[in-house]
């Protein structure tokens, strides 16, 4: 008999989030020192401008192609047991990575100033020129960055989950390295530089820590284009609307940067500290069981039972967790940011700007994480233009709203001008629903129904809703001060209750912490 969705997925996407927390929980630490020493000063926008800039490279080349493209046509070789072919294949997209990279890196450094006008128009001349600076240095650790991503891929087809998640501890140890040691020794222009420094260092050693698994996995590496593979066109025709389809979406990041930099001062730090809370459930809950679901999705060509059995079980899981998350936000968002990054220059006001935008982000978190996860499934039977086309439309209403909402609106209704990075994340958000509407749509009409079911959804929502009560009566009557403390408290009766009220409900198979609940029930 062979194992149900669930149980055939539970080990991979474990291994996941295990390598997923691990390495965010050391990025997390690397944000605190980084508020710590940066806050939200002009020094903190030039380096959160800058690392949107060759981060391009990661995010394109990286997680999009090799999601789309690469990962299917060779986990499927893997699973037919095709390793002389598999093994061509990686080294053929090693090369043609190897390649293109290269030469945009040196395309990147050369243009960072026109690059930096681009995405942060609004810098008075001093950090403008700070920020062509720290481009310039970064460019080239994005490029390794990228073969790293080449090694994820590799690795995630061989059922090597944890490693390949887990390697960015590396680099954000390296990171924060940087900043303990150069801080005592610099004014803040020059950490920022030093700290890209440690971002180049960092992304050569995550490739290191992959390199011998990889090696391992795949034998003796055959580097070359190998043009006459079938498998290698496959890929290579599927990566153009992969790669114009991510560009199209990093095109909005870019905006919002954009955007952000024509507010007040501090508002591309404070957008971007908020996007890294609200990236964190995506990343664990959502890049877990999209990760580890991928390649099988990849290997269950013409069963579309089974894919649409494994898309179900792997939407139960996100919403499980996704859900409160979205909530927690919302209710305690300037609880979550204080335990995170409040400490030295970011204070309890920068706190609550961060609750402000990040409440506007969780909005729109659940429909986000469920879409990445009808992505894969499109991308698992070879489609790629639909993801691409939907993007696009998600990409113009980002666009279009962030801009609206964030300067003309929110100057007509007199609102305040640290409201503007909150509306910006609104606009985002708004957008993911359309999309998230399009992507399902567009995968039931393949695989048939693939619903979390609404009665589970109102039981997780409720769920939800009592956890965030719990947590709001404990912050009224809670004497003690201090972020590290009572916030943990607080957030500890948040996730306490949550977990109480769905093994109540009986929603509770997808969390082992859940079902223990029940036991003692």
């Amino acid at each position: 008999m062979s194992p149900t969705p669930n149980a055939a997925t539970r080990r991979p996407a474990a291994r996941v989030f295990a390598g997923i927390l691990l390495s965010r929980i050391i990025g997390l630490v690397r944000e605190r020192v980084f508020g710590f020493y940066f806050g939200v000063t002009g020094e903190a926008d030039a380096f959160r401008a800058a690392f949107r800039i060759p981060n391009l490279l990661q995010n394109l080349f990286g997680e999009g192609v090799l999601s789309a493209s690469f990962i299917p046509v060779y986990a499927s070789l893997i699973a037919k047991d095709d390793r002389e072919e598999a093994t061509r294949v990686a080294g053929a997209v090693f090369s043609i990575l190897a390649l293109v990279v290269s030469a945009l890196v040196l395309v990147g450094v050369l243009a960072a100033p026109w690059l930096v006008d681009l995405i942060a128009a609004g810098f008075p001349a001093e950090k403008r020129e700070l920020t062509v600076t720290l481009v310039r240095v970064l460019f080239p650790g994005a490029g390794l960055l990228v073969l790293s991503a080449w090694c994820l891929g590799i690795l995630n087809s061989h059922h090597r989950f944890f490693l390949s998640y887990a390697s960015p501890v590396v680099w954000n140890v390296a990171m924060i390295a940087a900043l303990v040691w150069f801080a005592p020794r610099s004014d803040l222009p020059s950490l920022a530089v030093w700290l890209a420094w440690g971002s180049v260092v960092g992304s050569a050693l995550q490739i290191l820590v992959q390199l011998p698994v990889v090696l391992e996995v795949i034998g003796r590496l055959r580097v070359g284009f190998a043009s006459s593979s079938a498998h290698v066109r496959d890929i290579v025709r599927n990566f153009g609307p992969v790669f114009v389809g991510r560009g199209v979406v990093q095109i909005s990041s870019y905006v919002d940067a954009w955007i952000a930099s024509f507010l007040i001062s501090g508002s591309v730090a404070a957008l971007t500290y908020a996007q890294t809370l609200a990236v964190l459930p995506v990343s664990l809950f959502g890049m877990s069981v999209s990760a580890s679901e991928l390649p099988a999705m990849s290997a269950l060509q013409g069963d579309t039972e089974a894919l649409r059995g494994r898309l179900v079980d792997g939407l139960r899981k996100i919403a499980f967790w996704i859900i409160p998350s979205a909530v927690a936000f919302l209710a305690i968002g300037d609880v979550i940011a204080g335990v995170v990054y409040q400490s030295g220059r970011f204070d309890r006001a920068t706190a609550e700007w961060v609750w402000l935008i990040l409440a506007g982000s969780a909005v729109g978190l659940l429909a986000t994480t469920l879409g990445r996860l009808y992505s894969s499934t499109l991308y698992a039977i070879r489609d790629t233009k639909t993801p691409f086309r939907f993007a696009l439309v998600r990409v113009t209403l980002t666009i279009v709203l962030g801009y609206m909402l964030a300067l003309p609106l929110r100057e007509a209704l007199g609102l305040p001008a640290h409201w503007g990075a909150a509306a910006i994340s609104i606009a985002s958000s708004i957008a993911g629903w359309v999309e998230f509407s399009l992507l399902r749509r567009a995968v039931h009409q393949r695989v048939g129904d693939s619903s979390v079911g609404y009665r589970r959804l109102f039981a997780l929502w409720g769920a939800a809703a009592l956890a965030a009560g719990a947590a709001w009566a404990v912050r009224a009557i809670l004497p003690i001060s201090g972020p590290l403390v009572a916030g943990g408290i607080i957030i500890a009766v948040f996730g306490t209750v949550y977990f109480a009220a769905v093994s109540f409900f009986g929603v509770d198979e997808h969390s082992p912490i859940a079902r223990r609940f029940r036991r003692r029930r």
